[in-house]
């Protein structure tokens, strides 16, 4: 979902927020400046976590979000690791999507939901350092008429959809340019119904998803392809407050996650990356 990668830090001076073209946050001068009993949380001793429900796979897994299962998941529970926290001290809250990253006051220290990092979603929340790299790609079924497209061009005069609020819609908007609107969900799940039943030709989807979509939730799913980029590597990234003193600890925790390699394991053990082809 894609719908689709600052900042601000505990303590002042050198912690203070350093904002660049991103979105990712800066890191902390010192490792006590995110010691677990410095960190603003909401509750002391507990990190909460905002996502929305359902959980989808393979970002999670059985639709909850709490058992470590699934990327994402099992991403945030190393973030909090890193952070000091053990795992039944991780809450869960459900927040829709798109209230994530609106304006405004926040009950969670940081939300995890395919949130892609952007300039204008920036305006309204922090984010931290990107921890997935994203691709959008349109699937359908067997047999439409777009089953064998090859180009973006062939694209043009199918009826698309995408879950509202996404990069997924924008890339779907931008770079496809469909001739006839295109159809906006609340979730997936509607999504995936609409092409089910032929409301729709297609779904526009980030990579991950899409295979969950075609091998689990349709009968005959098939992916047409990935998008062409934008020019910009689209991340997916946490979301936290606008101003967040959470914000470069959090960063500082992906960043040594993604140095050490525990990001690309546990894409790995939970993403599906090849097979998909490349529309022109």
């Amino acid at each position: 979902m894609a719908g689709l990668a600052v900042l601000a830090l505990v303590g002042l001076g050198a912690c203070a927020p350093e904002d660049n073209s991103s979105g990712a946050a800066a890191t902390p001068s010192g490792a006590e400046a995110c010691a677990k009993d410095k960190l603003a949380v909401k509750t002391a001793g507990t990190l909460t976590v905002g996502t929305d429900k359902p959980a989808y796979e393979p970002w999670f897994s059985g639709n909850d979000p709490s058992n470590g299962k699934g990327y994402e998941s099992a991403v945030t529970y190393a973030v909090a690791k890193k952070l000091g926290f053990e795992a039944t001290e991780v809450k869960w809250l459900t927040v829709q999507f798109n209230t994530a990253f609106a304006p405004g006051p926040k009950a969670f220290d940081l939300d995890v939901n395919q949130v892609s990092i952007s300039a204008d979603r920036s305006k309204a929340v922090d984010f931290s350092s990107g921890y997935y790299d994203v691709r959008q790609t349109v699937i359908t079924t067997a047999g439409s008429k777009i089953a064998n497209a090859k180009s973006v061009a062939e694209l043009a005069d199918a009826k698309l959809g995408a879950q509202v609020g996404t990069t997924s819609y924008t890339d779907l908007r931008d770079i496809v340019k469909p001739k006839q609107t295109p159809a906006v969900f609340d979730t997936n799940d509607l999504a995936v119904q609409a092409l089910k039943n032929k409301q729709i030709d297609g779904i526009v989807v980030d990579l991950p998803t899409a295979f969950y979509m075609t091998g689990a939730q349709l009968d005959n799913g098939k992916i047409v392809g990935q998008l062409p980029s934008s020019g910009k590597a689209e991340q997916f990234g946490f979301v936290l407050a606008k101003g967040s003193k959470l914000t470069g600890c959090v960063s500082q925790a992906v960043d040594a996650l993604k140095s050490d390699g525990t990001l690309a394991n546990l894409q790995k053990q939970y993403l599906t990356e090849s097979g998909a082809p490349e529309l022109s």
